[in-house]
């Protein structure tokens, strides 16, 4: 499994930065081609945002948490709490919600939403979540290229989730969370489709960025800008008339597979109890 979340994430980033370059973001100094491996210059998928309309996330967000600071020692608490859950069902669940690549990542919601999330079943919804994992990402460079703060595999010397990706997550700055952003991205637009379900759909949008604590790969403080980031995502993607469109017809589309009743293609009990373990990192 590691290895293929390895070659999911080294093809993920190569979407975002050709993403990027594409719409000129080597021009940005907060995203320079020179600051990009070169395995992540091609691939073909694009957001629906223009690089030069996405939030600017070293605007949005604080610096890190400081040496000393109350925010630091409660980063230092969750990582340490984290430690307890390898090799539990949510170190399982971090392995597979570090695998950004499709078709997998498209079924990350289908246990909270409740209906499969396939390019079978649900074509529109499937670009809809594509496409803005790419604007959700993206939207996180700014901060994270100024910043680079290192990760917590770097200060505790413990393993992570996905091993593979060690010696590019080393190079790569922690803060804020494009998994946090990504996930609480597609979070509230599942949540804007199915309104019934939210409070499941916004669980697991919280679930997916505290993956990247259990996986030894994010301080908790990244995470939660990772959100604060993408609620600014999803109200830029409000305004794009592309997003709107693709929008009304997932939810279209997705009225009709529920009156099919299909189940979802994931091992829902099996999520649940990982997302339970989950909630240990704040006692």
């Amino acid at each position: 499994m590691n290895s293929v979340c390895s070659r999911g994430r080294h093809v993920f980033w190569a979407v975002l930065v050709h993403a990027a370059l594409f719409a000129g973001c080597a021009r940005n100094p907060a995203l320079r081609q020179a600051d990009v491996p070169a395995e992540f210059r091609s691939a073909s998928v694009v957001g629906y945002l223009p690089f030069q309309t996405l939030p600017n996330s070293r605007a949005l967000v604080p610096p890190p948490p400081a040496e000393g600071s109350q925010a630091l020692a409660l980063d230092m608490d969750y990582s340490r709490r984290s430690l307890a859950l390898r090799d539990s069902p949510a170190w399982t669940l971090a392995i597979s919600d570090a695998y950004l690549m499709f078709p997998h990542a498209a079924g990350t919601f289908s246990c909270a939403l409740d209906a499969p999330i396939t390019e079978a079943d649900t074509p529109h919804l499937y670009v809809l979540l594509r496409r803005s994992l790419i604007d959700a990402g993206l939207s996180t460079y700014a901060a994270r290229n100024y910043y680079r703060r290192p990760r917590p595999f770097m200060s505790n010397q413990e393993p992570i989730c996905t091993p593979a990706e060690q010696a590019r997550l080393e190079e790569n700055g922690s803060y804020p969370s494009a998994h946090g952003a990504i996930g609480m991205t597609w979070a509230l637009i599942l949540a804007g489709l199915s309104p019934e379900r939210a409070a499941e759909i916004l669980a697991r949008g919280r679930a997916f960025g505290l993956s990247r604590v259990v996986c030894n790969t994010h301080w908790y403080s990244d995470v939660i800008q990772g959100r604060n980031v993408a609620s600014a995502t999803v109200a830029k993607l409000r305004a794009s008339p592309a997003f709107l469109a693709d929008f009304r017809a997932a939810k279209a589309e997705l009225a009709a597979v529920r009156r099919k009743d299909p189940k979802p293609q994931r091992a829902c009990g099996s999520e649940a109890a990982a997302m339970e373990l989950q909630r240990s990192l704040a006692q």
